[in-house]
């Protein structure tokens, strides 16, 4: 059962923010397991989504500072992807909301970014440290269409206002090499590796580690897995 086949329905019904708890917590426990990234000294950092229902909780900055508590984990690692619809639902208390994460520090990213009802002032109103790029752009990387164009001023943007851009979807060794050259500073994708585990994700980590390179992973430069069902790597570096 694929997500797009039942996120939508447990977002209609409200067990979305069950199954956010569930998945918050199971992140936050796995991070904790992982060893510290040698490239930089610093825990390796899990990426979690919200949804626009979980965002209008008036209890989920506790919420989740409780877990990361119970974890034992630096909240610095634990990053936090909205939508852009779901800025959309109540601008004002979504951005309430976003500032009290804020309080608690995790870090919050805009997911998908480029293929909702985008504004810029998106990033002027919302406190965001990060914007993913969404894998419609990165799929045309190199091609005659506008996608590196499009890809290039979202990096560019995102480095005039100081934030971190993230790449989706990235499957060939071209469109990392393309993501380089435009400065993007993390990718995720098949490139690197399929979906992991929790589990295989620690003995990936645990490999970079000790200088071995993990048979189950391409790696073009060290990686550093988001979460138990997806990777991402520093790009640039190698």
């Amino acid at each position: 059962l694929l997500p797009d086949q039942f996120l939508p329905v447990a977002e209609e019904t409200g067990l979305i923010a069950d199954i956010g708890v569930v998945v918050l917590d199971g992140a936050c426990r796995a991070a904790a397991t992982w060893p510290i990234d040698p490239s930089v000294g610093e825990p390796t950092p899990v990426y979690v989504n919200l949804s626009a229902r979980e965002l209008s909780d008036p209890h989920l900055a506790d919420r989740i500072a409780a877990t990361i508590d119970a974890a034992g984990i630096d909240p610095a690692g634990v990053h936090l992807e909205i939508t852009e619809n779901a800025l959309l639902e109540d601008a004002i208390a979504t951005k309430a909301a976003l500032l009290e994460l804020r309080r608690v520090g995790v870090r919050l990213a805009l997911d998908d970014f480029g293929t909702g009802y985008s504004s810029l002032a998106y990033l002027k109103h919302f406190p965001v440290d990060a914007l993913k790029i969404d894998k419609a752009f990165v799929e045309g990387l190199g091609g005659s269409g506008g996608d590196g164009a499009i890809t290039a001023a979202i990096v560019d943007v995102a480095q005039r206002l100081g934030l971190q851009t993230v790449a989706e979807g990235v499957e060939r060794a071209e469109q990392a090499e393309w993501l380089t050259a435009l400065g993007c500073d993390l990718a995720q994708g098949f490139h690197f590796a399929p979906p992991l585990d929790a589990e295989a994700v620690r003995a990936a980590l645990e490999a970079q580690c000790d200088g071995s390179a993990p048979a189950a992973i391409d790696l073009t430069a060290p990686p550093a897995p988001t979460t138990p069902a997806g990777d991402a790597m520093e790009l640039g570096r190698g």
